[in-house]
């Protein structure tokens, strides 16, 4: 069945906007959907994968759309639509039009030249080339480029692992166990999980396999005062609070109220009473200062480039630049000296970034060791035997898309000397 024409006019004029790179890309389409409701869901679908799947090609894409003819915006448009739902779906194109994309859409991709294929801006290319070689970031790349699966975490203290898989079965929903997250599950088609009994109960949430794994190596106990540093949304909050059994004291800082109020319903889902949002000003606000000293465990996920998680959120790539990185590392050294101030002697600091350049990880890592003597590197070997996480690391967690299947992440474990 094919989509109406109009589609190809819709595209055009959110990639318009989204091509200016001010604002996410997943906020600028929901802004679009609910200013265009007579757009349906099919059609809506097709627009989001089109726009998501020219982001992601956007350097072979921008390069095939110079042999068209016709406004330059409709041509990659068309090109993203094109790939995402078949030429043949498509209403309303002219007959250059539809040989045109036939022919483009025959490429051979394989052939063209390195930089290119990798789809990713020059700058970030090379810094990748520098670090992993050229076969390598082109593998990187590629898994960069693909859709990330969906991935959830269940809720121990709701339910159990075998129970979620049993019960996704019957709706039917096939979840298979991830490889290093010990409550982790991969659904490879993305059903809308939303309306499940399971996702309203709170017995499941959906958090990448990778963030789950940040959670592990701070190994939170029951009984503790832990702290989450850069709380956000709560993914790793809620996955702590379960991990200490909804005991202790879990503070969840942030610097915004509206991130910290996209917790609140999720907390309600989990069951958890541990849990304690605080909005606070920055890294060096009086309510930190109160609790110095005192905590357990503190898990600083740092602002960062984000650009382990291109498989999500494609444009990332293209909104961040070498200056950015510049003033984001500036934060980051600051974030990190002010939550380990919150550390009690012999307490665990980690340190985590979704980001794959080692100017935000093992960098600020090795910055941080060296103004606080008070601090010892705990090798992220080690903490992952006492998880028991079968996972092959040195002094560093460093996942990548292409060989571990997660966003990119990366995390250091610090302790306080007693």
């Amino acid at each position: 069945m094919r989509l109406p024409p109009a589609i190809s006019a819709y595209t055009e004029e959110v990639l318009r906007e989204i091509l200016r790179f001010t604002g996410p890309a997943d906020r600028v389409l929901s802004r679009y959907f609910k200013d265009h409701p007579k757009i349906g869901s099919r059609e809506r679908g097709a627009i989001a994968e089109g726009i998501y799947g020219l982001l992601r090609n956007k350097s072979v894409y921008s390069s095939f759309s110079e042999s068209g003819s016709g406004a330059p915006m409709r041509r990659l448009a068309l090109l993203g639509l094109a790939d995402a739902v078949g030429v043949d779906s498509l209403g309303g194109l002219t007959i250059e039009e539809t040989e045109w994309l036939n022919r483009v859409m025959l490429i051979d991709r394989t052939i063209l030249p390195a930089m290119m294929r990798s789809n990713l801006p020059q700058w970030l290319f090379d810094k990748l080339l520098a670090k992993f070689g050229e076969e390598q970031t082109l593998q990187l790349a590629e898994s960069l480029n693909c859709q990330a699966p969906l991935d959830l975490r269940v809720n121990a203290i709701k339910t159990t692992r075998e129970a979620v898989v049993a019960t996704l079965a019957e709706a039917p929903i096939i979840a298979v166990p991830t490889p290093y997250a010990p409550l982790g599950l991969r659904i490879i088609k993305k059903p809308s999980i939303q309306n499940l009994p399971l996702f309203q109960d709170g017995s499941i949430e959906v958090q990448d396999e990778g963030s789950q794994l940040l959670a592990q190596v701070l190994g939170a106990k029951r009984g503790e005062m832990v702290v989450d540093f850069c709380a956000g949304a709560g993914g790793k909050t809620l996955a702590l609070g379960a991990m200490m059994r909804n005991t202790g004291r879990l503070y969840a800082f942030d610097v915004s109220d509206k991130r910290l109020a996209k917790l609140k319903p999720r907390l309600a889902r989990s069951g958890l009473s541990n849990v304690h949002p605080v909005l606070i000003a920055h890294e060096n606000d009086a309510k930190i200062k109160r609790l110095a000293g005192k905590i357990d465990r503190v898990l600083v996920d740092a602002p960062c480039s984000g650009l382990g998680t291109l498989r999500r959120n494609p444009d990332v790539k293209w909104r961040q630049s070498p200056n950015g990185l510049a003033e984001l590392n500036v934060k980051q050294i600051g974030i990190l000296a002010g939550a380990a101030r919150l550390v009690k002697p012999g307490g665990r600091l980690v340190y985590a970034t979704c980001s794959l350049l080692d100017e935000e990880n093992d960098a600020v890592a090795e910055q941080f060791l060296a103004a606080h003597t008070d601090f010892t590197l705990v090798p992220m070997k080690d903490v992952l035997a006492e998880q028991k996480i079968a996972l092959e690391m040195g002094d560093y967690l460093k996942l990548l898309p292409h060989l571990h299947h997660t966003d990119g992440f990366f995390a250091a474990v610090f302790e306080r000397n007693k």
